[in-house]
């Protein structure tokens, strides 16, 4: 053996451990996808349609520039001025083969005498990304004991600080906006911090959908890096297109890091999520998802508490945070689960402190309505009362 080994990301942990013990990958037909984070593929009630086929000519086939095409990063560029004012052009954005690739780029280039902040709760692959890195990071308290929504005061004060968030939360659907995200904004935009802001679930919100951009007035004159993709609101994971929008100069680094190490984005996919953008489109998709995954959110939130979950879930994402009853942790529900082709995430691997089983988190769920149709909700909870 001649690689340093490194095991799967939490969310593929619990899929291999669902295929051992089911002989299927979850998301098959007839399985129960509660432990993955993707949405629907189809057109959701109410949304727009989703395009079947684009046009490819010989100019397509051709290798695609190292930090995206123009016309997707004009696109991106518009989306952000359009919705939030951002006052960014193209040179703002660097597209990615999905959000994941952003977020470690970013990391990989971050200077060594920053100081990585991260809340306790938060999505797995952070954990992975800063352990293949050897970057050491400080916890922000984020558990039951404040419901899972720290506040700025929980936040170091450092000049050096540097936050990685995602806002809406994975797991825990928290979503900060308004004045307590400018205020988060304003406290990482001082000389010397820095943040990244991973808003893959922006759309997914009751209300109204906010990004960070919303508050920067010259992102050229921050360290802050917001993180889209289409894997989510888009409904478009299989494209693997995600974006960076920072500095001009950061997103050269970005350029000349494509160039060596991803060799730009597929010019198909790029294609695709620039039409998905079209601006009376992507009003229509913000709507519709919003309007139909907080139904979805209400109703399975109010099944999962008769049930005995006791929730902590905030109101974005599409994503339930809550702990099972005492003695039962995620992995032996999971265990139960199994029985009926379905599984959730354990909260253990959503614990930036990696605690185990045994650990605070060991008793908290992460249940997934991501890519559930309407139709599902009575065999769904009809399976979770017999687990529970």
């Amino acid at each position: 053996m001649i690689l340093r080994q490194f095991p799967p990301m939490g969310v593929y942990e619990t899929l291999f451990r669902f295929a051992d013990a089911t002989a299927k990958y979850m998301g098959d037909p007839g399985t129960h996808p509660w432990a993955q984070g993707f949405p629907m593929t189809s057109q959701v009630p109410g949304g727009p349609t989703l395009p079947d086929s684009i046009a490819i000519t010989a100019t397509d086939r051709m290798y695609p520039k190292a930090d995206g095409q123009p016309p997707l990063r004009e696109a991106i560029a518009a989306y952000y001025n359009r919705f939030y004012d951002a006052g960014i052009t193209a040179d703002n954005v660097a597209v990615f083969a999905g959000g994941r690739p952003a977020i470690y780029a970013i990391l990989m280039f971050l200077l060594e005498d920053r100081r990585v902040c991260i809340e306790e709760t938060e999505y797995t692959p952070y954990w992975d990304v800063l352990e293949v890195l050897g970057r050491e990071f400080d916890i922000i308290q984020s558990d039951v004991a404040n419901r899972f929504r720290p506040t700025l005061a929980d936040h170091p004060s450092g000049d050096r600080a540097f936050l990685i968030r995602s806002n809406p939360c994975n797991p825990t659907g928290v979503h900060t906006r308004g004045a307590e995200l400018k205020a988060l904004v304003d406290h990482y935009s001082k000389p010397g911090r820095g943040a990244l802001i991973d808003e893959a679930y922006e759309f997914f919100s009751d209300g109204e959908a906010e990004s960070a951009l919303a508050h920067i007035d010259d992102i050229d004159a921050t360290d802050i890096f917001v993180v889209g993709a289409a894997t989510k609101g888009l409904q478009v994971p299989g494209m693997r297109v995600g974006w960076a929008v920072a500095s001009k100069e950061h997103i050269e680094l970005f350029r000349n890091y494509s160039s060596f190490a991803m060799g730009g984005v597929s010019r198909a996919s790029q294609l695709y999520v620039a039409e998905l953008l079209e601006l009376e489109r992507v009003t229509h998709a913000r709507r519709a998802i919003a309007e139909y995954y907080t139904m979805q959110r209400d109703r399975y939130g109010a099944a999962l508490a008769d049930l005995g979950l006791e929730l902590f879930t905030g109101d974005g994402g599409f994503y339930h945070w809550g702990r099972l009853p005492e003695g039962l942790t995620g992995d032996a529900f999971n265990e139960r689960l199994f029985e009926h082709e379905a599984g959730i995430l354990p909260g253990r691997l959503c614990d930036m402190a990696r605690r185990g089983d045994d650990g605070p988190m060991g008793p908290l769920i992460r249940f997934s309505f991501g890519p559930l149709g309407p139709d599902s909700f009575e065999s769904d909870v009809a399976i979770l009362s017999k687990c529970f």
